[in-house]
């Protein structure tokens, strides 16, 4: 199905949910026009949409070039034509500035969409290997086959950017997609089920709005590929009940990213830098620094330089400021709250107002490994300084803990970056700025150990998205040596084949002599 133009999309009405559509807050059905019943989502929704689109795989509707360039071509054209929407929703579930959400949102799909647009041709051509004298007639190549129909789980911290960024890479490589949004943002996860249809092929393409205890079940119908972002617990879950059905899997799980300031730095950059990343969308982010070690001789400068930059940037009452969101639940806020009370002291900041569930922009000092901002994931507006004497101590500190998603690092030194970065393990580095690296479309981005499980962006989406088939052509030609291999064995024959394998390259072995 070609995708339907603006005009008729203009005629695609928003609706509300029902009061039976909500439970305990959380959206769990949907209505596809105004004054229809709310349909029933969830597994059993899922169920129905997968089956549409195994048979829309099947048929090899998404297989030609031209299908996929249209789809990212629509997918485009939404985000462009709805730009005002999508501000209105995440203005609704996190109070999130146009700014932060045309940002960091909607560009970073773009621009995947476009470079994966024009980069399409060369990654479905095969890769051809390099011939040797023993592969003089034959062609090995490696062929970019999809893997059939995709699973997408988003998560609420980026709620459009991580249900669209692994589309792209999905709709690229020729798989159906079905997307679960997160329904923590609920207005963003209604937003996209309804335009979705709108633009992209209705046979292939699908979302299902379900609750976060449902996402186990829907993993459990069997997809080929499952791309999850979300918590570790969450995600484990998610595994699990992927590796039943033997499914591939991509996970996006959080964790404590560590930052380490350096005696030597440009300490008022370092201190607005961090403060961007690690505030913006009220600290609800995956890739924000977690946490800061600072050497002791640089402590009093960079907490005095952090509220210099949280003056600039909120002003004196960030409350009033239009560029500070608020927490997406009570839920949440609570958990902020509560881990901000009992750990060090505050520095800057700390005021809380619970009917708008407000967290002031917030430093802590005099932070210790045992307090509860230490030993768990906080998505808020906080930020504990621990005092390091040295870069090796920083080190030995970030290696005792889980391996995180993101490590940071801020010196004009780089002997101590290049430190940092060889002798810790992350899903991904970055020195004297944050966050950057986890949206730049040339770059893997993606978990290590418990911060997750493979990666994507740009062609690496395509791969994470492709069975990379091996094939190998042969001739008939040379059949005067491959005739050593057949029965009756002889040992003069084994003698020779020895003989023709020791005269190959050392990386070639018995298959490409035989």
């Amino acid at each position: 199905m070609e995708p339907r133009s603006a005009g008729n999309l203009s005629r695609v009405k928003k609706t509300k949910a029902c009061p039976v559509c909500l439970r305990n807050g959380r959206l769990t059905c949907r209505r596809t026009r105004t004054g229809e019943p709310c349909q029933k989502s969830g597994s059993s929704a899922c169920l129905d949409v997968l089956k549409r689109a195994r048979a829309a795989f099947r048929a090899g509707r998404m297989a030609p070039e031209s299908f996929r360039l249209a789809q990212l071509e629509a997918l485009e054209r939404m985000l462009m034509e709805h730009e005002s929407d999508f501000v209105d929703a995440l203005d609704r579930d996190l109070r999130k500035p146009r700014f932060e959400t045309v940002m960091s949102e909607l560009m970073v799909v773009k621009n995947e969409a476009l470079h994966a647009a024009s980069s399409l041709k060369k990654w479905m051509q095969p890769q051809r290997m390099e011939r040797s004298w023993a592969t003089a007639f034959d062609d090995c190549m490696v062929v970019s086959e999809p893997l059939g129909v995709v699973l997408i789980v988003g998560n609420w911290t980026s709620p459009v950017q991580l249900c669209l960024v692994p589309l792209v890479g999905a709709i690229a490589a020729g798989n159906c997609v079905i997307i679960c949004p997160s329904e923590v943002c609920s207005h963003t996860a209604e937003l996209l089920h309804r335009l979705l249809p709108a633009y992209l092929d209705n046979e292939c393409y699908h979302s299902v709005l379900a609750a976060g205890h449902e996402v186990p079940e829907i993993v459990d119908l069997k997809f080929d590929h499952v791309f999850f972002s979300g918590t570790r617990e969450d995600g484990l879950k998610a595994a699990q009940a992927a590796a039943r059905t033997l499914a591939r899997t991509t996970l996006l799980l959080s964790g404590k990213n560590p930052c380490y300031v350096d005696r030597q730095c440009d300490i008022n950059t370092t201190a607005r830098r961090i403060s961007w990343a690690r505030f913006q969308n009220a600290g609800q982010s995956a890739v924000a620094p977690d946490y800061v070690l600072c050497h002791a001789d640089t402590h009093e400068c960079l907490v005095q330089a952090l509220r210099c930059a949280l003056q600039q940037f909120y002003g004196s009452e960030p409350r009033e400021s239009k560029s500070f969101g608020r927490q997406v639940s009570e839920e949440n806020f609570s958990k902020v709250r509560e881990a901000l009370l009992r750990s060090g002291k505050v520095a800057v900041g700390g005021q809380v107002n619970e009917a708008e569930k407000y967290i002031a922009p917030t430093v802590l000092v005099d932070v210790v490994e045992s307090d509860p901002i230490m030993q768990q994931d906080v998505f808020g507006p906080v930020l504990p300084i621990l005092s390091v004497q040295s870069a090796d101590e920083a080190v030995a500190f970030i290696n005792s803990r889980e391996n995180p998603l993101c490590v940071y690092v801020y010196s004009s030194n780089s002997k101590v970056i290049s430190k940092i970065m060889a002798e810790t393990c992350s899903g991904s580095f970055c020195s004297n700025d944050s966050a950057l690296q986890s949206v730049m479309v040339g770059l893997p981005f993606g978990g290590v150990g418990a911060s997750g499980l493979g990666s994507y962006h740009g062609r690496y989406s395509f791969d994470a998205f492709s069975h990379k088939k091996s094939c190998l052509l042969r001739s008939t030609c040379i059949e005067c040596v491959t005739y050593l291999r057949y029965p009756p064995y002889e040992d003069r024959n084994l003698s020779l084949a020895t003989l023709a394998s020791s005269l190959s390259l050392r990386s070639q072995g018995w298959c490409s002599i035989l």
